[in-house]
């Protein structure tokens, strides 16, 4: 009787927490995104929100290009979800998830700030993440290690502009391919995938950042920057990419059992998102 009663309990309790997110609740020890580019059209703010509501971990990075600075500055655009993904960042904060923003090239402006505390959010340039299993990972943006950025600024800027024109064009492919009844598809990340100077660029960026974990003797080095999501051995540094919230929507988590993995949203929403607890409790 006794087991009875604790059983329907935990089931009522479960049920509210479905109820309460209209669907899954997914648990991490840590969660990690980056070139989220608040203040952009591109910027998928909603689907962010989206997986922020699906999603609990103890730590959350951030890990830069979280608000892009460099637009804000040319056109002010700040639509109310934007401002939301900051509000439920906050509340996470708050509620007792450890909050690290690690700053980028696009909010840079925050360099000249830190060391800087916003609300219950550590700001700096990068950390050190230690995994479940004692694995030790450099938490950094990665643009410090972008030859273009390094080297020509203003070329990185330009490159930043043809970007969002390469974005303006795939909102009316998709469109045309949504009414043709396919998929969504970034022209972005097939470029980047096809044209040789851009695969090379890409190569180069993963050595070059990979070697410098290697030099610090650590196990990993996980970044952003380069909006490629990946998860891959180099030279017995594991290279970690979170990728982006612009074209991709992923971001990369580690399991309670200290295992990495790279998750795409866009995939793991139509299974999350409207989940039905097979339970059901009928209240007399």
């Amino acid at each position: 009787m006794i087991l009875l009663l604790l059983e329907i309990r935990f089931t009522k309790f479960m049920n509210t927490i479905q109820t309460k997110t209209n669907g899954k609740v997914l648990s991490y020890k840590s969660i990690f995104i980056s070139d989220v580019h608040l203040g952009t059209r591109g910027c998928q703010a909603n689907k962010l929100l989206e997986f922020y509501k699906h999603t609990r971990s103890e730590n959350l990075y951030l890990v830069g290009d979280i608000i892009d600075i460099w637009e804000l500055k040319k056109r002010f655009y700040w639509p109310q979800e934007h401002n939301d993904v900051i509000q439920k960042t906050l509340r996470k904060a708050r509620h007792g998830t450890k909050v690290h923003y690690i700053i980028g090239n696009h909010d840079e402006m925050f360099r000249k700030m830190i060391p800087l505390n916003f609300g219950d959010i550590k700001m700096v340039n990068r950390v050190v993440h230690e995994t479940v299993n004692k694995k030790k990972y450099i938490v950094v943006h990665g643009d410090a290690w972008d030859g273009v950025m390094k080297y020509a600024k203003w070329l990185s800027k330009i490159g930043s502009v043809a970007y969002n024109w390469l974005l303006t064009i795939n909102v009316v492919i998709n469109f045309f391919r949504r009414r043709l009844g396919k998929d969504k598809w970034s022209l972005a990340r097939f470029l980047k995938s096809k044209v040789k100077n851009a695969v090379k660029y890409i190569g180069e960026y993963e050595k070059t950042i990979a070697n410098f974990a290697k030099r610090k003797k650590v196990d990993g080095i996980i970044c952003g920057h380069i909006h490629k999501a990946a998860n891959q051995n180099l030279e017995g540094i594991n290279y970690l990419n979170c990728g982006d919230w612009v074209e991709s929507c992923t971001a990369l988590v580690e399991h309670f059992d200290g295992r990495m993995e790279i998750i795409e949203w866009d995939k793991l929403r139509q299974e999350v998102v409207n989940y039905e607890p097979y339970l059901k409790v009928v209240n007399k």
